[in-house]
């Protein structure tokens, strides 16, 4: 039987942030070749971003892709549409805000970040990038934004608490559900 070249289907999804022509100085001139910045996800919160480079344009793309494969980030998401709370996050020179918004507010996020909520299955959130306008580094920020979202189980467990106590403080303003029916008690006699 003959060696069959099988290519690896992937179950995530991706989307190319910038392609850059980059050139290497040698002796008898310049050599030419194509970095590529990519960012891969399930919709589903999960997401990664690569860079690639190599002379053509398609072996760019699959490093690119291989390379984000292997940087995945499990994002909490609320409802499955948008996080749990703000963040801001920073890498070099760029800084983001990440938002929460309600519901049919839809992505409103510019270039690199929009990239990055797309994948991971987001569908209402605000965010705003300053600084650099670097793709690179913006998409990093938001990398470093995301690490810092959590979700209400999570706190739990770090507090050792009932989430019902900390989502009750969220939605009664003040007290775990224990204090607000003791309130309810005493107002009844």
């Amino acid at each position: 039987m003959a060696k069959q070249a099988q290519e690896t289907v992937s179950e995530f999804k991706n989307k190319t942030v910038s392609v850059n022509r980059v050139s290497k100085t040698v002796k008898g001139g310049k050599r030419f070749g194509l970095a590529a910045l990519v960012v891969v996800g399930d919709e589903k919160g999960s997401v990664g971003y690569g860079t690639g480079k190599s002379k053509e344009a398609p072996d760019a793309m699959k490093k690119a892709i291989k390379a984000a494969e292997g940087k995945m980030i499990k994002v909490p998401l609320r409802e499955g549409r948008t996080l749990h709370h703000d963040v801001k996050g920073s890498f070099g020179a760029g800084k983001v805000i990440l938002r929460t918004a309600p519901a049919g507010t839809g992505i409103i996020a510019g270039g690199p970040m929009r990239a990055v909520f797309e994948m991971m299955g987001i569908e209402d959130v605000v965010a705003k990038s300053t600084g650099t306008s670097n793709p690179h580094n913006v998409i990093k920020a938001t990398f470093n934004a995301l690490l810092k979202v959590s979700s209400p189980r999570q706190i739990a467990a770090k507090r050792h608490k009932k989430v019902g106590d900390l989502v009750a403080r969220r939605d009664g303003g003040g007290g775990s559900a224990a204090a607000a029916e003791s309130k309810e008690v005493a107002t009844n006699d």
